[in-house]
């Protein structure tokens, strides 16, 4: 074997290739996006686990969000906020992998526990006296459960077949984290069975949930426009239109990532796609359902009231 044939241990990861002066105005706002993301998403966590008017399964499932929101942005920003600020691009090849297992995985989990939520509104509205019956704490308990690791056997599919690969370069990677379509192209041998195995979990865990999540909004929009009483419809809406939004940014963003046409400036493309899907997602999640739900403001409230009297 020559020279070219050998194994890579470390990677380049490339970033956004701009200039220094704007690199550090990118990583202060970076910085701001992933604070408020974990900071946003904790405060959610918290009054979900305080108070008990929002221990239900709705809140549990919105609890789920949050931590895949959290853990998500985490498996990407913090690598890519320290190469920006010490200058040091390079990651080795089993962080790299690691990260692109994580990425993945939460990726899934979050498409996964969007359908159970909407799933959930489903039978709250469409279904409101069979609703304790059907989405008892063993259901949502088992529902939460699937989401997780149905998420994590795929990911470990994706890498086992990465393992699979000689990777004997180039070294850079055109991105600012491990993505896998970016790690494909390190290595030296025919990827188009990890292309066509990817492109089927694309469809599998992007197309499928979406139809059902419109199945199953479709269905509820039927039964709001038979409530009789405005104020029931308005609360109706209100429970739902929070979810349809983050579905609306998870989804569209997601689609045209991976499903989108190639084009000449496809790459630099994904890079703000993925950037979008990874942090600022997350950022926006607790910031839409906290604006949105009266619930979720009152137990803020409560949660402050409480703080103040002691």
């Amino acid at each position: 074997m020559g020279i070219n044939q050998t194994r890579i241990t470390e990677m380049i990861l490339l970033g956004f290739q701009v200039d220094p002066s704007l690199e550090m105005v990118l990583f202060g706002l970076f910085l701001l996006c992933y604070s408020l993301t974990l900071i946003g998403n904790g405060v959610i966590l918290g009054l979900i686990c305080l108070d008990a008017r929002l221990h239900t399964p709705m809140y549990f499932f919105l609890s789920q969000l949050a931590v895949v929101d959290m853990s998500y942005a985490s498996s990407t920003v913090p690598k890519m906020l320290t190469n920006m600020v010490l200058h040091q691009k390079t990651i080795s090849f089993t962080p790299c992998l690691l990260q692109t297992f994580l990425y993945l995985a939460f990726a899934v989990t979050e498409c996964t526990v969007l359908v159970v939520m909407s799933y959930d509104r489903y039978v709250a509205i469409c279904h409101p006296l069979k609703y304790t019956l059907i989405m008892s704490w063993r259901a949502c308990t088992i529902l939460a459960a699937t989401c997780w690791v149905f998420s994590f056997l795929l990911g470990s599919v994706h890498i086992t077949l990465i393992l699979r690969l000689p990777f004997c370069g180039p070294q850079k990677i055109n991105h600012f984290f491990c993505q896998i379509m970016s790690v494909f192209r390190l290595a030296c041998a025919d990827t188009r069975l990890n292309q066509v195995v990817l492109f089927a979990g694309s469809v599998m865990v992007l197309v499928g949930p979406l139809f059902l999540v419109l199945v199953s909004y479709t269905r509820i929009l039927v039964a709001i426009l038979g409530i009789q009483s405005g104020e029931g419809r308005r609360k109706a809406f209100s429970t739902c239109s929070s979810h349809l939004c983050v579905v609306g940014l998870f989804f569209g963003s997601a689609i045209a990532m991976y499903m989108a046409p190639r084009s000449k400036n496809s790459q630099d493309q994904r890079k703000v796609l993925s950037l979008f899907y990874s942090l600022f997602n997350p950022m926006l999640n607790p910031l839409i359902y906290s604006l949105r739900n009266t619930e979720v403001k009152g137990a803020l409230r409560r949660v402050l009231w409480k703080q103040r009297s002691l």
